[in-house]
């Protein structure tokens, strides 16, 4: 993704849509910090992110979850 400061993107803009129309997203900056992002008509939304934790509490993982099933994975192996 190109990072364009607001001076350049005023300056060449119809550049600038024609590189977004091919398909590449441009983020524009003002004292190098984004405050926006220029991108193709159409394309996908990003979904929300889901956050880490969401299950916190929910779930408990063994102690010997990285030995769960050793003998079984053993024998399939050894025969």
């Amino acid at each position: 993704m190109e990072t364009v400061n607001i001076h350049e993107a005023k300056t060449h803009l119809s550049r600038l849509l024609e590189r977004v129309a091919n398909g590449t997203a441009v983020v524009i900056a003002r004292a190098g910090k984004p405050i926006a992002k220029v991108v193709p008509f159409g394309a996908p939304v990003p979904t929300k992110m889901k956050r880490l934790g969401f299950l916190k509490g929910e779930m408990r993982v063994p102690d010997d979850f990285d030995r769960m099933g050793a003998g079984d994975i053993e024998s399939m192996f050894e025969g």
